[in-house]
C-alpha cells in the first residue's frame, strides 16, 4: 500500500527536489545581497551565484550563457519573446503563427497583438494532436515574422517535430520561438541542434521553485527583442527588476540535475506510465488515449473514459492528484481548447483524465491508481447507464 495521497498532476508542477531545496537555502538567510549591487562583497556573492545557475541553464539547453535571461516564469518569457518579436519589426505589416493546441500563455499574447492590429494564424493539428507541416508551411506569409510552437503539449504530451520546423524557416525572414517548458529535462532538447531561435522554460516543471524561468537565445541568429518592462536596465536591458536570487539559483541546479538523469528519470517514468496504460486497458473498455503514443513525453499520458465526467472521476479520486487539463484554465467549465482542436467530441474531452508521472513515482502508486480508477469507473457508469 503506498503513501496516500499519491501525487500524478506533474504536467501542472513537479515536487520540488531536496537537493534544489538545499542549494536555494543560503540565499534567502546568509547570502541576502543583491546581484546589481556591485560595491560589495554581498552582492559579489549574489552576482557570482546568479552567473553560475546562468551556466547551469546554458548546458541544459545548449546555448550561451549570455543568451540566457532570467524571468518570473515561463509566461512572462512567452510574453517577452512573442510581443517583444513584434515590438522589435517596425514599418511594416506583421503576421505571427501558431497552433491551435498551444498553452494560453502563447495564445493570449497573440490575441492581445491581433487587438492591436498584427495578423495572427492559428494552425490546426491532425487527430493525433502533431502539426501538418505541409499546413504550417501554408500559413507562412511574406509578412510572418514569428511562429510559436510549443515543443511539447502540457495537456496531451504530444511533441512537435521542432527540428523539421526549424529547417522549414532557415532560410526565411521569421523568428522561431518554442515553449520548451514541459519538453526540457524529459526529452533531450538542444537549441543548437534543433535550430530553433528562442525557448522559454520555468523551474517548477523540472523539479525547481515557483516563479523562476527563463527564455533563451540561439546565438548564432541574435533576434532583437523590444523590452516588456522597463527600469534599471537589468538582464542586459532585456529584463528589467532585481533578479529573484534564490528562484534563479534553484533554477540552475534544478536545471543540473535534470542534465544529469535525463536518461535514467524518463525510462523510468515511461515504463510506468505504459504499466499504468495497459492496466487501464486491461480492466476498462470503452477508454482512448488523446493525442499521439508515439510522439509523447514519457511521463504523460491523457485517458478519455467514455460515459462518465471527468469532473466526476476527480471527484472520486479523493486521493489521486490528477488533472482534466491544463491547471491555467482549471476554473473553466468549458471543455479543453487542447481536445476541441484535435477533434475529440466535448464529452470525450468531459471524460479525460491527464496523467503526469515525475522521478519519485512508484509502481506501488501506479498499481493503486490503475485499482481505483477502474473501480470508480465501473460504478460511474453502473450509476449512469
Amino acid at each position: 500500500m503506498p503513501a496516500l495521497p499519491i501525487y500524478l498532476d506533474s504536467q501542472a508542477t513537479t515536487p520540488i527536489d531536496p537537493k534544489v531545496v538545499e542549494a536555494m537555502m543560503p540565499y534567502f538567510t546568509n547570502h541576502y545581497g543583491n546581484p546589481a549591487s556591485r560595491q560589495h562583497v554581498f552582492g559579489w556573492e549574489a552576482r557570482d551565484a546568479v552567473e553560475h545557475a546562468r551556466r547551469q541553464v546554458a548546458d541544459f539547453v545548449d546555448c550561451d550563457p549570455r543568451e540566457v535571461y532570467f524571468t518570473s516564469g515561463a509566461t512572462e518569457a512567452n510574453n517577452l519573446a512573442i510581443k517583444g518579436i513584434v515590438g522589435a519589426t517596425k514599418n511594416r505589416q506583421i503576421n505571427v503563427v501558431t497552433l491551435a493546441t498551444e498553452h494560453r500563455a502563447v495564445l493570449d499574447p497573440c490575441r492581445k497583438l491581433e487587438a492591436l492590429g498584427a495578423q495572427v494564424t492559428i494552425v490546426s493539428t491532425d487527430r493525433d494532436g502533431l502539426v501538418n507541416l505541409q499546413e504550417l508551411e501554408r500559413a507562412l506569409t511574406p509578412d510572418t515574422v514569428l511562429i510559436s510552437v510549443m515543443a511539447a503539449n502540457n495537456e496531451i504530451g504530444v511533441l512537435q517535430p521542432i527540428g523539421e520546423i526549424s529547417e522549414m524557416v532557415r532560410d526565411r525572414n521569421i523568428v522561431f520561438h518554442s515553449d520548451a517548458v514541459q519538453a526540457v529535462g524529459k526529452v533531450p532538447f538542444s537549441i543548437r541542434k534543433l535550430g530553433v531561435d528562442l525557448i522559454s522554460l520555468s523551474g517548477h516543471k523540472i523539479y525547481g521553485p515557483k516563479g523562476i524561468g527563463a527564455l533563451c537565445f540561439r546565438r548564432r541568429r541574435r533576434t532583437p527583442l523590444d523590452p516588456q518592462m522597463d527600469g534599471g536596465g537589468h538582464e542586459r536591458g532585456l529584463r528589467s527588476g532585481t533578479l529573484n536570487v534564490p528562484g534563479i539559483v534553484g533554477l540552475g541546479c534544478a536545471a543540473a540535475i535534470c542534465q544529469q538523469n535525463i536518461k535514467s528519470d524518463s525510462a523510468r517514468m515511461q515504463a510506468l506510465r505504459d504499466r499504468l496504460l495497459n492496466g487501464l486497458r486491461q480492466r476498462l473498455d470503452l477508454i482512448s488515449v488523446n493525442g499521439s503514443m508515439e510522439h509523447r513525453l514519457p511521463n504523460n499520458i491523457n485517458v478519455s473514459f467514455h460515459g462518465v465526467e471527468g469532473s466526476s472521476l476527480i471527484v472520486g479520486l479523493d486521493d489521486i492528484a490528477v488533472s482534466s487539463g491544463s491547471a491555467c484554465t482549471s476554473s473553466h467549465p468549458e471543455p479543453s481548447h487542447v481536445l476541441r482542436a484535435i477533434g475529440i467530441p466535448d464529452e470525450h474531452a468531459r471524460a479525460a483524465l491527464r496523467f503526469g508521472l515525475n522521478r519519485w513515482t512508484s509502481a506501488d502508486e501506479i498499481d493503486y491508481t490503475i485499482e481505483k480508477v477502474t473501480s470508480l469507473v465501473t460504478r460511474l457508469r453502473q450509476v449512469s447507464s
